[in-house]
This record gives C-alpha cells, sequence and structure tokens, in this order.
C-alpha cells in the first residue's frame, strides 16, 4: 500500500484542527449564553457541540492514525481506525439525543418558564451559524481535494448543525417578540431527533465498514466498467471490494490470452491496477492472472467477458 501524500495528509488534519477549534469556541459561547438566557434550546445546542468536540477529536486522532502507512502488525494499514472512532461517536451520539429529549418532553409537560437575554442568545446563534458556514465551507473543499471519508462525514454533520442552530434562533426570536416560551421546548426536542438520526446513520457506517462490507455499487459499478473495457483482458471473475475507514480494497482476477508472454500480462495487470486506484481514490487494488485459452487448460469465463477482447497495447 502506497503511503499518504504529504500534502494529503496535511489537508486532512488542518481539517480535523480545524473542527476541534469551531468546536471549542463554541461550545464556550453556548455555556455563556445558556447561563444568561436558560433557554433549553440553547442547552440542546450547547449539548450538541459539546459531542462535536468530542467527535472532532476523535476524528483528528482517527485521521492522524488512519494516516499511518501499513507496518508489519498491521499490513492492510491503520484505517479501521476511523470507523472504531465513528461507531463510539455515534454512541455518544444517541446517549445524547435521548437525554435532550427527555428533557424537552419534562419541560413541556411541566409549567412555562421563561427565557431570559435573548438577545444575547441570538448573537451567540448568530456567530455559531457563521462558524460553522466557514468551517464546512473548508471542510467540503478538504474532502473534494482529498477524498477522505471522516472529513467528508464530518462536514456533513456540522452541516447539519446548521438546522437546529437555526430552530434555536427562531425560538429565542419568538421568545424575545412574543413571549413564546413553549416553542424552546419544540425545538430541543426536533434537535434531539435530528442528533438520534445522524447517530444511527454514523454509527450503520461505521458498523457496516467494521463488518467488511462491500464498497457502494456506483464503485463495484465502475471497477466492472473499467475492467470490462481494459486493453487485453478477455474477461473478468471474482470481484470483491471492503471498505475500511477511507480505505476501499479490491481482489479481482482477470482472463488474459494464456500464449503470451509473463511480461505482457503483467504489463497488463500492472496498468489496470494503477487504473482503477487512479479512478477511486483511496483504494488498493489486488489483481489475480489467469490464463485462458489454447494451451492453458483454462476456459474463460468472466462475468466482464466481452464478445471481441480489445488487444494489449504494444510494450
Amino acid at each position: 500500500m502506497s503511503p499518504m501524500p504529504r500534502q494529503t495528509r496535511r489537508l486532512n488534519l488542518s481539517a480535523g484542527v480545524a473542527s476541534v477549534g469551531v468546536a471549542v469556541v463554541l461550545v464556550v459561547l453556548k455555556t455563556w449564553a445558556l447561563v444568561a438566557t436558560g433557554a433549553l434550546s440553547v442547552a440542546a445546542s450547547l449539548a450538541d457541540n459539546a459531542l462535536d468536540l468530542m467527535m472532532s477529536v476523535g476524528a483528528l486522532a482517527a485521521i492522524a492514525y488512519a494516516s499511518r502507512p501499513a507496518d508489519d502488525d498491521h499490513s492492510f494499514g491503520h484505517s479501521s481506525a476511523e470507523d472504531l472512532a465513528a461507531l463510539l461517536q455515534a454512541a455518544l451520539v444517541l446517549t445524547s439525543a435521548g437525554m435532550i429529549g427527555v428533557l424537552a418532553v419534562l419541560r413541556l409537560l411541566a409549567p412555562p418558564e421563561p427565557v431570559h437575554a435573548e438577545g444575547l442568545g441570538i448573537g451567540v446563534m448568530l456567530v455559531s451559524v457563521l462558524l460553522t458556514g466557514a468551517l464546512v465551507l473548508w471542510q467540503r473543499h478538504v474532502a473534494k481535494v482529498t477524498g477522505n471519508r471522516v472529513v467528508a462525514a464530518d462536514s456533513l454533520h456540522y452541516l447539519g448543525d446548521l438546522l437546529p442552530t437555526l430552530g434555536v434562533l427562531a425560538a429565542l426570536g419568538a421568545a424575545a417578540l412574543w413571549e413564546v416560551t413553549r416553542l424552546d421546548s419544540w425545538v430541543a426536542l426536533i434537535a434531539a431527533l435530528w442528533l438520534a438520526l445522524s447517530g444511527a446513520r454514523i454509527g450503520r457506517g461505521a458498523w457496516d465498514a467494521l463488518m467488511d462490507h462491500a464498497a457502494p455499487p456506483e464503485t463495484v459499478a465502475r471497477i466492472a466498467t473499467i475492467a470490462s473495457a481494459w486493453p487485453g483482458i478477455v474477461g473478468y471473475h471474482d470481484l470483491k471490494t471492503r471498505t475500511a475507514g477511507s480505505r476501499t480494497f479490491v481482489s479481482l482476477h482477470i482472463e488474459l490470452d494464456g500464449q503470451q508472454s509473463l511480461n505482457d500480462a503483467h504489463r497488463i495487470g500492472d496498468g489496470l491496477e494503477h487504473a482503477l486506484e487512479e479512478a477511486i481514490p483511496g483504494s488498493e487494488v489486488i489483481i489475480h492472472l489467469d490464463p485462458v485459452g489454447p494451451g492453458s487448460g483454462r476456459e474463460a469465463r468472466g462475468e466482464g467477458r466481452a464478445l471481441t477482447p480489445r488487444p494489449a497495447p504494444a510494450p
């Protein structure tokens, strides 16, 4: 497995550091706003950001560890650390969602409680929107350049945080303008449901990866398309994929003319391997060569077999 390029590693780490920094600032600001306003919706948003901080620290550690090259003890690299971190994050998110949901229901059943210092709370929420928006833009840029799924997932998580934050703004605005306090608890309840859905989605993705789940169907289809059209290949079979963190592992048997030289056969397989790794960022491809045709004792059986095989390129 080739080591991660230095520039790619730096970009991924920069996104992780930015995520931690923004989470720290938001936790401090919203703690101040909660003490001043007493708004449960602010408490829900604060809890979300506290979880964001823990998840961001975990994501940063996972990015740093997963970027380490393969060694004697981890022949396929360290990318599963990303999935372990994501599974823990999902458990924390679901726990927080349950606590916030219970508090919101209890507040709805209890007599209305006033919200104080709404202007301060609104100001803090506006700062939160601006910081979160800037972070999401940077993370999306990094994910596009590096293809890192942890950064992309963290970006989606923070993008999802914008909705509850806007809801808190609405709740504080309603309390300030019309003295509507029940909206605060409803926003907290909706935020709890949002957290629960996000946590379940993150946990399912991490669990699938830890259980060697196959790559997405579109990725498998892309591999099949490239392999079917590759020059010099009669067909292919036993295409297998699995994911681990931001890595995709591909195993493939290709069928070649058994009468050609070993050098020619190796050159065809090597070319396909590099083409697949370029088409699927963060992948490692292992190709097995199967000779077919007269003199080989084998007949082509590949599912990707072409009617008229394309000739291999000249050496």
